[in-house]
């Protein structure tokens, strides 16, 4: 059996096991299996990666080998190091940051495909255009969402006069490009020439900007979906680099996860009430090109203490509790797993209504959740319980501000008007856990803080749930 047989075979089995993996991670329950079946499918790939580079290779093998090493131990130590230095709540600006990587190997990829193939056809050349396009505008895209996250530039949508003309004209500068690129590159075949990377360089000057701007259009309180976006974008980058290579698993996997991340982009705009193309055309952070400036309605909130929430718990015969961030940001959901277990200890019903865009992240309040141990069945999300709070003693809002924000349903002038929010003010009580009175990622006042059965509870949010955990 031939060496190009048995990497084949490995490829077949590493895209099953990616397949399995994505279905395992569809269930909290199984979301452990199927990050191990993800884990085996990606070693056995880059074991037959390794192998098949090995057979190819025009050098000694002894050089091949020693270049595969060095990568390997660049990229373990780059990877190991941020794996134990990251915190939870870094992970949606890693995760952007780690998108870029894709965006900017697809580009790399695609020149040097250009550059080296003697053969230049038509489908080829196409090929490596739209790696390269897809790359440059997934690389700066994600450079921004990163930035945005992780707190170095404004999150607020940036408004260029006439944006979407902007981008219908980059647009159209592309796909002109394009004509050229295939021209120029065809007439070159055979000569070496490389005539077309003039149009090339420019289309990747292009794409880089484009995706600047596609992304810095986006405000911050939707960076979760654009993460999700990226995701998508990647995955397409990934999938086009594979077809300038002729690695069938790069394209499969590279498939899997665009599509995936294009259906988890669909389903968050869902949950947001936003529209899919406007993601994808980016500046759908603000209608009519105004962001959103932390304007809203104003009153007088009331305040409480960790001994009247314990009171208020000690009576209650069913708690809601909404995490946001700002419960990542605190690390308090260890306490409140606590918390949770003495209440249920108690007889008093207690669960967890967590947004499907809750926190910087798809999943987010899920993972920080899980890490503490509480129990999978408890954990609900929007649809499933927003029933329930009408029939609800206690609700504490752990550092969540957009997600439970009645203005998305009452005020059609909000910025987040229309999405569709945890309904936490329908409930007896509610105890919001805040630092301050500052409104939340995407600029937003929320009216939730005054109403009359609101009561704010302020300071570390760690620190106020294990006071209430003394004071019961």
């Amino acid at each position: 059996m031939s060496v190009v047989s048995v990497v084949q075979g490995s490829y077949l089995v590493a895209a099953v096991l990616f397949i399995l993996s994505l279905a395992g991670l569809s269930k909290q329950e199984t979301a452990r299996r199927g990050n191990v079946l993800g884990i085996g499918g990606m070693v056995l790939a880059l074991i037959a990666t390794v192998v098949l580079a090995l057979d190819r290779s025009e050098r000694p093998w002894e050089q091949t080998a020693g270049l595969i090493v060095l990568v390997f131990v660049v990229g373990a130590t780059v990877g190991i190091w941020r794996a134990r230095t990251v915190e939870m709540t870094q992970i949606p600006e890693l995760i952007a940051l780690l998108h870029s990587f894709v965006g900017l190997a697809a580009v790399l990829v695609g020149y040097a495909s250009y550059l080296t193939e003697p053969e230049t056809d038509t489908v080829h050349l196409v090929e490596v255009f739209l790696g390269v396009l897809v790359g440059a505008v997934t690389f700066t895209g994600s450079v921004v969402a990163h930035l945005k996250l992780a707190g170095r530039i404004r999150s607020a949508p940036l408004h260029l006069p006439g944006r979407n003309g902007l981008n219908l004209a980059a647009a159209l500068a592309l796909a002109a490009l394009m004509a050229w690129y295939i021209v120029a590159g065809t007439r070159e075949a055979g000569t070496g020439a490389p005539s077309g990377l003039l149009p090339l360089a420019i289309t990747t000057a292009a794409a880089l900007a484009l995706g600047w701007h596609l992304v810095a259009s986006i405000g911050g309180g939707d960076m979760p979906v654009v993460v999700s976006m990226l995701n998508s974008y990647s995955g397409w980058a990934a999938a086009a680099a594979g077809f300038m290579l002729g690695n069938d698993l790069l394209i499969i996997t590279g498939a899997l996860v665009g599509s995936s991340g294009a259906i988890l982009s669909y389903l968050m705009c869902r949950a947001m009430n936003r529209s899919f193309v406007s993601v994808i055309l980016g500046g759908f952070g603000a209608e009519d090109g105004v962001a959103a400036t932390g304007a809203g309605p104003d009153g007088e909130h009331r305040e409480t203490f960790p001994g009247e929430v314990a009171e208020q718990l000690r009576g209650a015969r069913s708690v809601i509790v909404a995490p946001g961030y700002g419960m990542a940001v605190a690390k308090a959901q260890y306490p409140l797993a606590d918390l949770a277990a003495k209440l249920r200890g108690r007889g008093v019903q207690v669960r967890f209504g967590v947004h499907p865009v809750a926190g910087r992240l798809p999943g987010h309040m899920n993972v920080l959740l899980a890490e503490a141990k509480v129990p999978y069945d408890v954990v609900l999300g929007m649809d499933e319980i927003n029933g329930d709070f009408a029939d609800t003693d206690v609700v504490l809002v752990i550092g969540a501000n957009d997600t439970v924000n009645p203005a998305a349903q009452e005020d059609p002038g909000s910025p987040i008007a229309g999405m569709p929010v945890l309904e936490v003010w329908k409930a007896r009580d509610v105890v919001v856990f805040k630092r301050s009175m500052a409104t939340g990622y995407a600029g937003v006042q929320n009216p939730l803080f005054f109403r009359d059965n609101t009561a704010m509870l302020f300071g570390d949010a760690k620190e106020q749930v294990e006071k209430i955990i003394q004071a019961l």
